[in-house]
């Protein structure tokens, strides 16, 4: 080869080089590589990134590179694991990692990085509900240094420049950030010896320091310093830092040491939906702004977090169906239900206050009247809007607020408006406005239509609920309170959205989840399942915007049914039940792998096993007028369901139009569920777009077609129904995650949570704890195998733990729900032989909370409800009324209210102190103020006064008595 130098009459240069250096533990098979936004790093395309080496140092996997730069050098870059074709198999979370050379570096010499993975945990303080709220300073820190700045100078030949940096996101005012270590040049462990670090802006802290190669191997740590002397060693092993002993050792070493280690943040906080909200200002429902007194109550009581239900608009059928939060009717609009009519205007005329007063005493009910409060809200509103129209809507204020949210606003306006003129929102009954196009919205919203003004008042209702719900929003940040909101898995059918991007949606289909704690023949709820193929077109621009919509109010959120995006559990549009659906996506069974394995008969296996005697059991003397109106015999004892009645809807129909119905001798009811079983009883489910896919059937062992089978095809199918549920799908659903959530996650910095009850598959808490996403953790429905009761001592950091949700009883309720499973809880886990109360009594509250709130979970959220269990007198009304969903039925009232309002629970000094102490008590962080509080006895010693006895010498840890969990 020539050597352009010579051939130049020039010397050959050596270009400096950066070296990588990250640990990290792949599986075989991966690699991992670092990609830029330069050339040299592939300028972000991963599979022209630069691939590193493995190289084992003691028990740790390094993993190095070493790559050629010019003078000056500066770039983005991340890691990432890939496989043997370099397709991504995760990636880091948090922010893009900056590279600059230092000036004066010389030809030849080598920069070596030192990183750490970046995980979605590392991520979480800079999400807004720890940067804006918890963390939130009402001082400002100067920026002292730009970030990678070099401010030490290499003098000598064997001198290495040190660049220390540290992630401190949390620190109070007057504080600095120190570094000391085993060497001198680190004060040998004195604080008052030690390097300062400068502030680089984004809780980033930085200093350099020039060291000698006699001083290495050195070990060090990161402290903070208060004005008063305080001083906050970082938690953890010491850091330890050594060189090469190679000729190529390093000038520059760069030090990312990823998040200062501290004792780990905890909180906790309150959830109620905001329908259940009872204040002396309200209309028959919660409302927008009497989330400021739930903030004081909050702050008061030491929580740092508010967790809502779903409040976008569900009026689909304008009666009380419509009180299920989670069938949004659009994803953007907010409830009208949730508007303060009093903050409309602040020249209210005598005759709307004097109607407002009125409706407050007549709604001012034990239980939310859905219909009625929403009608006289939307009555008084629109009285008040035709007053003041023309003045809000010049306003300023509304020009921006229109202009900022038309992409959803007029849609929605006018899907109201057809919705109300058609009587249905069954947009398919629309005539030509069935199919959405923008000419024909342009001509709806249009200032020359004649129903204009039912538009704006659309309008003005949307622009007032934004208003109250971000003074709200703004309140409860000033106060240190995150706002959580609450993110549906799915929309109605017969939306706004599903009219505007129907091409999103698969119509033919319906959502729910399959047989679990919540009911044991799944669920069915309605909506129709998600064209994932079609929403990445635009990188999930749906689900970006709703995010960035829902961030203008709330902090963090709960990911309704996470599951759903690993896979979901799709039902026929036909179905009414959710037994009999499949996993979508999923990797059916093939017709050529279940004929290898010995099964053929299909028709036998997907077809409802329906022999006479069946029929007999089930209906009686009645069994030949069921066969005659619902089947017909095909073969001697064997039936099968004629074709108007082979689907549960079409059941459901034909039993509504039966005309001889006093030949049915049990109820309706009776008779749909006995043949909707009978319809259920196959063990193959036949895919109704390939006929030579197939899925079990759920629970298919327990069929008597499974049981009528041959030993062979028994044993085949229970091998295949395990690995289709267990295995065969765990890759895919990884993959399918990990192109949906984080779509979602990089939308908004809000926090997420995730709600991951149910059938969990194995790839599930692996990909949450990649992308950082906070699990949920209740009691009664604990994840580990072989439990009756979750060890809230043993739960994992990334969670959320709570004793009840919205989805099931109350902790009351299910205190008295059953005698032995109670006797159970208090011999097991409270560690007491005596009888327990028939009643959840306050003192068994306390156990059961203090036991959540010592939990190592970030989170420790409560159910009001179970909140005011604590106090006797607010016990008074009976538990069951307390359940705010009722999951096993689809048409469930959503209407419970709370029975005492904010405004005394404000006043109610005890509670408060009970719940305080309980917080302060536990380590958990709190908001500060100036209540105080008021000591109480031990758990223990409560129970001892309710049993009036003493009780056992077991201690109330909290866990089962063979366990021994040392909580941090």
């Amino acid at each position: 080869m020539v050597n352009l130098g010579l051939l130049f009459g020039t010397k050959s240069v050596k270009s400096p080089s950066i070296n990588f250096r990250i640990p990290y533990y792949t599986q075989w098979g991966q690699s991992l590589l670092v990609c830029g936004s330069e050339p040299v790093l592939g300028s972000w395309n991963v599979k022209k990134g630069f691939l590193l080496r493995p190289v084992h140092e003691g028990d740790q996997l390094i993993w190095c590179g070493n790559i050629a730069v010019s003078s000056g050098f500066s770039c983005e870059y991340n890691y990432y694991v890939v496989d043997d074709e370099r397709n991504v198999l995760r990636w880091e979370m948090g922010k893009k990692r900056k590279v600059l050379l230092p000036e004066g570096i010389k030809d030849g010499e080598v920069v070596q990085l030192h990183d750490l993975w970046q995980t979605g945990s590392d991520a979480l303080p800079f999400r807004s509900a720890f940067k804006n709220v918890i963390f939130r300073q009402s001082w400002s820190l100067n920026i002292e240094r730009p970030e990678g700045l070099i401010q030490n100078k290499l003098d000598r030949e064997d001198s290495i420049l040190v660049h220390f940096k540290i992630c401190c996101p949390n620190i109070e005012e007057d504080t600095s950030v120190y570094l000391i270590g085993s060497t001198s040049k680190l004060g040998q462990w004195k604080i008052e010896d030690g390097l300062k670090l400068s502030y680089a802006g984004e809780s980033i802290w930085e200093t350099d320091c020039v060291m000698q190669r006699g001083d290495f191997p050195f070990k060090y740590k990161y402290c903070k310093y208060g004005k008063t002397g305080n001083i906050h060693l970082e938690t953890g092993p010491q850091r330890e830092l050594s060189v090469d002993s190679s000729n190529n050792q390093p000038r520059y070493i760069f030090l990312s040491d990823g998040m200062m280690r501290e004792m780990p943040w905890r909180g906790a906080g309150v959830a109620v939906p905001i329908f259940s909200i009872r204040t002396e200002a309200d209309i028959g429902v919660g409302e927008f702004l009497d989330l400021k007194l739930l903030v004081d109550w909050s702050v008061q009581s030491g929580f740092h977090l508010v967790q809502l239900l779903p409040i976008n608009d569900t009026s689909v059928h304008k009666m009380w169906w419509d009180s299920y939060p989670y069938s949004s009717l659009s994803v953007f609009a907010l409830h009208p239900l949730y508007l303060r009519l009093q903050a409309l205007s602040q020249n209210m005329p005598e005759d709307i206050k004097k109607e407002i007063e009125k409706a407050k005493l007549q709604l001012d009910l034990k239980d939310v009247d859905y219909e009625a409060t929403l009608a006289a809200k939307l009555s008084i509103a629109k009285k008040i809007f035709d007053r003041e129209k023309d003045l809000i809507l010049k306003s300023s204020s509304f020009q921006k607020f229109l202009s900022e949210n038309e992409g959803w606003l007029k849609p929605y306006a006018a899907f109201c408006f057809l919705r109300d003129f058609f009587e249905t929102s069954d947009h398919s009954q629309w005539g030509r406005f069935s199919h959405y196009s923008k000419d024909k919205l342009e001509k709806l919203v249009s200032e020359k239509s004649s129903h204009y003004d039912i538009i704006c008042f659309n309008y003005y209702v949307q622009y007032h609920l934004h208003l109250q719900l971000s003074e709200a929003a703004e309140y409860a940040r000033k106060k240190g309170v995150i706002l959580k909101g609450d993110l549906p898995i799915g929309v109605d059918r017969n939306s706004v959205d599903t009219w505007v991007y129907p091409n999103l949606f698969r119509m033919n289909t319906s959502t729910g989840a399959p047989p679990d704690y919540f009911d044991k023949n799944g669920q069915n709820w309605g909506f129709p399942t998600y064209n994932w193929e079609e929403m990445s077109k635009d990188n999930y621009g749906w689900w970006r915007a709703r995010l960035s919509q829902m961030a203008k109010y709330f902090t963090a959120y709960r990911i309704d049914h996470i599951l759903g995006f690993f896979r979901i559990w799709e039902l026929p549009e036909h179905a009414m039940t959710g037994l009999l659906g499949k996993f979508r996506p999923s990797i059916p069974l093939s017709q050529e792998e279940l004929e290898r394995e010995g099964i053929w008969d299909f028709d036998r296996l997907t077809r409802p096993y329906v022999k006479q005697e069946f029929l007999q059991e089930k209906f009686g003397s009645s069994w030949t007028y069921i066969a005659a109106n619902f089947l017909q015999e095909f073969h001697k004892g064997r039936y099968e369901f004629t074709e108007e009645c082979n689907t549960e809807k079409k059941i459901a129909a034909k039993l509504k139009s039966c005309a001889d119905k006093s030949i049915l001798l049990e109820s309706e009811d009776r008779i749909r569920l006995d043949l909707f079983n009978l319809l259920k009883n196959i063990v193959l489910i036949r895919d109704p777009e390939d006929a030579r896919k197939f899925y079990p059937r759920f629970n298919l062992e327990d069929t008597s077609s499974f049981m009528d089978l041959d030993d062979h095809s028994k044993n085949v199918l229970k091998r295949l129904y395990y690995d289709y549920y267990f295995h065969r799908q765990d890759k895919l659903w990884r993959q399918n995650a990990l192109k949906t959530l984080p779509a979602l996650l990089n939308s908004s910095d809000m926090m997420a949570c995730g709600e991951d009850l149910g059938l969990i598959p194995s790839c599930v808490h692996p990909v949450m704890q990649e992308l950082g996403l906070i699990g949920l953790r209740i009691q009664r429905m604990p994840s580990e195998p072989g439990l009756e009761f979750g060890v809230p001592s043993q739960y994992n950091y990334m969670t959320v733990c709570a004793p009840s949700c919205h989805d099931c009883s109350t902790l009351r309720a299910w205190w008295e729900e059953d005698e032995d499973r109670r006797r159970r809880f208090f011999e097991n886990v409270v560690g007491c032989d005596a009888l327990p109360p028939s009643k959840c009594v306050p003192e068994v509250a306390h156990f059961i909370i203090r036991q959540h709130v010592e939990s190592p979970s970030m989170w420790a959220i409560f159910p009001l409800q179970d909140l005011l269990a604590l106090k006797e007198e607010y016990t008074a009304r009976p538990a069951a009324e307390e359940t705010i969903n009722d999951p096993t039925n689809p048409k469930h009232y959503w209407r419970f209210r709370v029975h005492v309002t904010l405004e005394s629970l404000l006043k109610d000094k005890e509670l408060k102190a009970t719940i305080k102490d309980l917080v302060r008590g536990s380590g958990r962080s709190h908001p500060q103020v100036d209540e105080a509080t008021t000591a109480i006895t031990s758990d223990r010693q409560q129970i001892a006064n309710v049993l009036q006895k003493n009780p056992t010498e077991k201690p109330l840890n909290g866990v089962p008595q063979k366990e021994t969990v040392a909580v941090s």
